[in-house]
């Protein structure tokens, strides 16, 4: 089945206490959308400026991706985000933001899009997100991913949000803040009764939890001997669980949500190689699958 994800797409300028990597193609659909792509059929949801290069576009085709609702502004400018790293890489600080044409991004799904089975939300504003869940329609599964941004200047519609989706993925301390819970465990349930049936709470390096009706899972991340860039990690994650997930005909929801969050943790330790999606983008579903067995492997007792 085919996967629908809309979010950000920017271009990312990052520097790291080694080097410095400007107007490198980023942003939360970018690299869910890579990273689905793995899996199944994906179709991205958009915008950029003229700014934006003809190389990204044609990164976007090597993988398969539908353009069709990538919407290109030619007097606009693309987002643009630049962040710098600390030297251990789990700190960072955003040095400038430019919102340019998703500011006032109104998305309209080409026709076909609406009935696609499996829908990301990846991480934008949440208005966006509302948008596009207006427009869908007989999807099977939809997962919203959020940050601390929309939770402190947009809240109520986020939790207007999460009552219209199936699962919600955030980290650990956007879920405390949520629901000013300080133990991760205690705030599932509470976090359960805002909407969402599945809950997967991102930990980092330190894997991932899943909570649904039939209790907990915990996934760890594969391990990384070397960590260049972070950046996009997140939703390289999310992007190759439900691109996984789509992928299976047999099987209940939450049997496959236990897989699909390992093969995400997999293709996320991709995207932590290399700066922006140049590893992500050289990588192919065999080297995933070869990782899938290492981290089965490492993990079962």
């Amino acid at each position: 089945m085919s996967v629908l994800v809309v979010g950000t797409t920017a271009l990312d300028s990052i520097k790291t206490p080694k080097t410095e990597n400007p107007l490198l193609l980023g942003g939360s659909a970018s690299h869910a959308a890579v990273a689905a792509s793995f899996f199944a059929p994906t179709r991205l949801v958009g915008v950029v400026g003229g700014d934006f290069p003809a190389k990204y576009l044609k990164l976007y085709q090597k993988h398969g991706i539908c353009l069709n609702g990538l919407e290109r502004v030619a007097t606009g400018r693309t987002f643009h985000w630049s962040g710098e790293y600390e030297v251990n890489m789990n700190n960072r600080r955003t040095l400038d933001t430019v919102l340019g044409v998703i500011e006032t991004w109104q998305p309209v799904l080409p026709a076909g899009y609406e009935t696609t089975p499996f829908v990301l939300l990846a991480n934008i504003s949440p208005q966006v997100q509302h948008r596009v869940l207006d427009q869908v329609s007989k999807s099977r599964f939809v997962i919203a991913d959020t940050m601390d941004l929309w939770l402190n200047i947009a809240l109520p519609e986020v939790l207007k949000l999460l009552k219209r989706v199936d699962c919600l993925v955030l980290n650990d301390s956007e879920a405390r803040q949520l629901v000013k819970e300080d133990n991760v465990i205690n705030a599932l349930p509470k976090i359960h009764k805002l909407g969402p049936k599945y809950v997967i709470i991102k930990k980092g390096e330190h894997g991932s939890v899943l909570s649904g009706p039939n209790g907990l899972f915990v996934a760890p991340a594969y391990p990384l001997k070397k960590v260049i860039d972070p950046t996009g990690a997140g939703d390289s994650f999310v992007g190759g669980l439900i691109g996984y997930l789509a992928a299976q005909k047999t099987g209940t929801i939450e049997t496959n949500l236990r897989r699909a969050i390992v093969h995400g943790s997999v293709v996320a330790s991709f995207c932590c190689e290399g700066f922006g999606l140049n590893v992500t983008t050289r990588t192919v579903r065999a080297s995933i699958d070869a990782r899938v067995r290492e981290l089965e492997k490492i993990a079962r007792f």
